[in-house]
């Protein structure tokens, strides 16, 4: 059977029913919303709607998160994909001790609660200490395992045990430095605390010489990893896989680029595309080198979502 990653509100009925860590999440929910949600429930995988993931890549302020949030929420229901609003309240991960690290997470969670609740959309974001995850599944409806730290057994399993616990979804996103297949460690260690309700994210591979490699056989194998249950949905993370790292003091990027690996992607048979968006991509606080205009997103939405139409009707 194929396997789909639900994404939104789970009903309190369902919660309590799975609250002990050796329960896992169901693998499919009607698509259709239930009004007494905050926000709509869809599920992610084969034969569903494409789902695109988007925001900034740090919560700089809350009314700059209001705003993208408004346009990638307004861009997803003309292009007809669903949509998860983005935004990390910490970046643990950066070039520089001097760069900007974000909101924390108090704060960053509540902007998220908020713009969950106004525009009814999931949202999403790093969690990157154990200590963080149950304080985040009480708000997010995906819990973000960062590249780096996909391989950290403490990390997987609190997040997991925290998804389990509130009815939340799991994105691990693959490190840079593994082949697909050994994303399965990552699949069934969030197994065995009870998490099924997982997607896998492919942002690139590191070969140590400023640019990441994009394997568009390895997203194939990605799709089709060997692990009970069958392999979970995959998402392609085409803004990140612009990146040059180790080029500066900040890692630098090819935006230009990452349209042209969306549509790639997507014609490769991905479920998700993951992207990264900022009103002015050069005044961002973090990744300021692979962040698409907002003003770009609408079209990029609209591309896409046409070519993964003529994939469901061939």
């Amino acid at each position: 059977m194929p396997r789909y990653c639900t994404i939104g509100a789970i009903p309190e009925t369902l919660r309590q029913s799975r609250a002990g860590p050796s329960h896992a999440i169901p693998q499919a929910m009607s698509a259709e919303p239930d009004l007494a949600l905050d926000v709509r429930a869809f599920e992610v995988g084969p034969d569903r709607p494409l789902c695109i993931i988007a925001g900034p890549c740090l919560l700089e302020s809350f009314e700059m998160a209001r705003t993208i949030a408004q346009a990638v929420v307004t861009a997803a229901s003309d292009a007809g994909v669903s949509i998860v609003f983005k935004g990390s309240f910490d970046k643990a991960n950066r070039s520089s001790i001097k760069s900007s690290r974000g909101p924390g997470l108090e704060r960053g969670v509540e902007w998220l609660a908020k713009i969950r609740e106004e525009f009814r959309v999931p949202v999403t974001t790093d969690v990157h200490e154990s200590s963080q995850a149950l304080a985040v599944a009480e708000q997010v409806d995906v819990l973000q395992v960062p590249a780096f730290l996909c391989r950290q057994t403490d990390l997987l399993c609190a997040i997991g045990e925290a998804a389990v616990k509130f009815g939340r979804a799991v994105n691990v996103k693959k490190g840079q430095f593994l082949s697909p297949g050994e994303m399965g460690g990552a699949v069934r260690k969030l197994g065995e605390v009870g998490c099924g309700n997982i997607m896998l994210t492919e942002r690139g591979t590191t070969f140590g010489y400023h640019r990441l490699v994009n394997d568009f056989i390895g997203i194939k194998d990605l799709m089709q990893l060997a692990v009970a249950g069958g392999p979970p949905p995959v998402c392609f993370d085409c803004t990140h896989s612009t990146q040059t790292p180790g080029t500066g003091d900040t890692t630098g990027g090819r935006p230009d680029a990452a349209p042209m690996l969306a549509r790639a992607a997507v014609a490769a048979g991905v479920h998700a595309v993951f992207m990264e968006c900022h009103p002015e991509p050069a005044s961002a606080q973090s990744d300021a080198s692979t962040m698409l205009a907002l003003r770009n997103v609408p079209a990029i939405m609209r591309q896409i979502a046409a070519i993964h139409l003529v994939l469901t009707k061939a």
